[in-house]
């Protein structure tokens, strides 16, 4: 528990971090944060001496791990570009949405069939979006890419069936050449940040890989250990914290309105977690039923 509150934890505090790169712009960041995150990885894979996954990557797996690192590397690039154009609180929007996209690609995918709450849940969520499109007077375009971007990820990350550090070695390395020439790029240009704008910019630029590999590694060790149910009710403290630091020191504005579609937002998630919780619960007693009744009275207590 302690290691996956960090793990969200820190994830939520990211933007707090992201700004302190400036000048560097968005995609700089982005490639920065590919490349220091390979880096960071093999470090940790080398100290483990964890190499015989490389030997196990099928064509079919790495083609699906391409498509990962191409969806995760949206995902960021557009998290980072909301953060240090002040739309953190939208950017937190997308995280809260993100578990109503993921029912939805279980039902579109997985073919799975969805309870009455489930679809209330989906439906509010849906008012939501409306609400806030009113609001901003456009559709929330980055917590919708943040949302799809991210639930998408996961969906193909199921289908890949890797361990995360060995999944994240993959993704960077298949980015790693790609970043690294828009980097040379900025260089040549010489609108590139890193290594013009003093040595705790640059330090920072490469501190990327480390604050991208710690959280997935306590994530890691949270998923692998506790109840599926206690990571969900953890996965919305990242964007609480986004959205309080959005609101609260940043100074995002948030009208009316825009409480609105959040309060929807929340209230959906509040369905979904609830019917989700009375769902495994009744699953669980089902499943211990058969069980007691075969055991002997005296060894069942």
């Amino acid at each position: 528990m302690a290691a996956g509150a960090a793990a969200y934890g820190l994830w939520g505090l990211l933007p707090l971090y992201w700004p302190l790169l400036k000048p560097a712009g968005a995609g700089e960041v982005l490639a920065h944060r590919i490349m220091w995150s390979l880096v960071a990885v093999a470090v940790i894979l080398g100290v483990r001496r964890h190499w015989r996954w490389v030997r196990e990557l099928t064509p079919r797996r790495i083609a699906l791990l391409t498509l990962a690192a191409v969806v995760i590397s949206v995902n960021w690039g557009v998290y980072i570009y909301a953060v240090n154009t002040g739309h953190t609180i939208e950017a937190a929007l997308g995280y809260f949405i993100n578990p109503l996209i993921s029912v939805l690609l279980g039902v579109l995918v997985f073919r799975e069939r969805l309870r009455p709450w489930q679809w209330a849940a989906i439906g509010l969520g849906t008012a939501a979006v409306l609400v806030l499109a009113v609001d901003y007077g456009r559709p929330p375009w980055i917590a919708l890419v943040l949302a799809c971007s991210f639930g998408t990820y996961g969906l193909v990350k199921k289908f890949a069936d890797m361990p995360s550090a060995e999944s994240l070695a993959a993704e960077t390395a298949v980015l790693f050449l790609p970043a690294l020439t828009f980097v040379l790029v900025l260089e040549g240009r010489g609108t590139a940040a890193f290594g013009h704008e003093g040595v705790v910019n640059a330090l920072l630029l490469a501190t990327g890989g480390i604050v991208t590999a710690i959280p997935l590694m306590l994530f890691n060790t949270a998923a692998t250990r506790i109840p599926m149910t206690a990571l969900g009710m953890l996965q919305y403290l990242a964007p609480v914290l986004q959205f309080l630091i959005g609101l609260l020191i940043q100074h995002e504005p948030m009208p009316a309105s825009r409480w609105i579609g959040f309060l929807l937002v929340w209230a959906a998630l509040a369905i979904l977690t609830a019917d989700g919780l009375r769902a495994a619960r009744r699953n669980g007693r089902s499943a211990a039923a058969p069980v007691a009744a075969s055991e002997p009275v005296g060894e069942a207590a």
